[in-house]
């Protein structure tokens, strides 16, 4: 990537040579060109809200930017691009969206999320450290910005107004108003989950903001949760257990299982511990942020419960279904299951085929199979 600072040579992580996908795009490049054109201060306190593989801090990183990431990868990406481009030692500070953000904002850059809700998350919790000086300065592809965007910039932090389009990306604007009445936040969300899903069937959900489907069962989980596997104890994982209902509906239809929920998002693992404590579930849980089944023993796992995703923020991949498929297979024991939820045109019986040499169709409907792959 080209900077007014210099090239840099950034990869996304897990780093494959194969993936074609950048580690940055437009509005990465067009939010740096501005900072640099207009002489933005760069002094005090500089945060760094949704930067996708580290782009945007490992190009600030003279000026001992703020990190805030939901995306355990993202945050992989950028150790690695920081590294690689030869940045002091902790030249940038590191969060979650779960860890408690800086008391003072001075300059708030923040990379449009896919998810809406994500963003007003983040925003209503950074907003009592934004002051009337603080250079407030978004930036996203066209087709991630929308008046709805905007309305949530204006809403919390003050008025707001967008630049002209480049190379299909805009930056937005946003002058912070400290007398605004800001809302409550609406986040975690909590929810009772309906009748006629098995063990789950009228317990509760914890959502916090940007976790899939964060205020209704989608019909995906809803399908899965029907056909699960019968209780059979052993240990159980959870595999992008995002709210964690799949693995909660494990754990009260089995309290012998122990089952462990992982996911690349800190805030789905944080709604998968608040799911399974809400329900007051029996048994032993671990909760943990990864890269998939990566520091999972080989062979110490007897089933995987999987629903993969299928786009990478705007792009569409099957690379994540792969490596969870051939993690899952690592993990597994002999005789071990994978059980998958997927929308049919998506074709995973091909790949579990390719994967573990079988796969068999447990159930379906005229939108989704389950599959079982057995390892051998």
């Amino acid at each position: 990537m080209t900077t007014p600072w210099g090239a840099l040579a950034l990869t996304r992580f897990p780093e494959d040579p194969r993936d074609r996908l950048r580690a940055w795009d437009a509005s990465d490049e067009y939010l740096l060109r501005h900072l640099a054109g207009e002489d933005v201060p760069l002094s005090g306190t500089v945060v760094v809200v949704g930067d996708r593989w580290g782009a945007l801090v490992t190009a600030l990183a003279a000026h001992r930017p703020v990190q805030i990431t939901d995306s355990y990868l993202a945050q992989e990406a950028t150790r690695a691009n920081l590294a690689r481009a030869g940045a002091e030692p902790g030249a940038v500070r590191l969060l979650t969206t779960q860890d408690p953000p800086p008391e003072r904002v001075d300059v708030l850059l923040v990379r449009v999320p896919k998810s809406l809700a994500l963003l007003e998350d983040q925003l209503l919790r950074l907003a009592p450290a934004v002051h009337a000086g603080t250079v407030v300065v978004g930036t996203g592809m066209v087709k991630e910005i929308h008046t709805s965007t905007l309305r949530l910039f204006e809403r919390i932090l003050g008025p707001t107004r967008t630049s002209l389009a480049e190379k299909k990306a805009r930056l937005i604007f946003c002058a912070p108003d400290p007398a605004l009445e800001r809302p409550a936040s609406p986040w975690p969300y909590v929810y009772t989950l309906p009748d006629g899903i098995g063990a789950a069937s009228g317990r509760t959900v914890v959502n916090h903001a940007g976790v899939f489907c964060a205020d209704r069962l989608d019909i995906g989980t809803r399908f899965f949760l029907r056909h699960l596997p019968d209780g059979r104890g052993g240990r159980v994982v959870d595999l992008g257990c995002g709210n964690g209902v799949v693995g909660t509906a494990v754990a009260l239809a089995d309290p012998s299982a122990e089952v462990l929920f992982v996911d690349e998002s800190f805030q789905a693992v944080a709604s998968a511990e608040a799911t399974y404590k809400a329900n007051g579930v029996p048994g032993h849980a671990e909760f943990r942020v990864g890269d998939g089944l990566a520091g999972v023993p080989a062979g110490s796992v007897d089933l995987v419960l999987n629903n993969p995703p299928f786009h990478a923020h705007q792009a569409t991949t099957d690379a994540t279904a792969w490596r969870m498929f051939t993690g899952a297979r690592r993990a597994l024991r002999p005789g071990g299951e994978l059980w998958v939820i997927g929308n049919r045109h998506l074709g995973y019986h091909v790949k579990l085929r390719k994967v573990f040499g079988n796969s068999r169709l447990v159930a379906s409907d005229p939108k989704f199979v389950v599959l079982k792959a057995v390892k051998r």
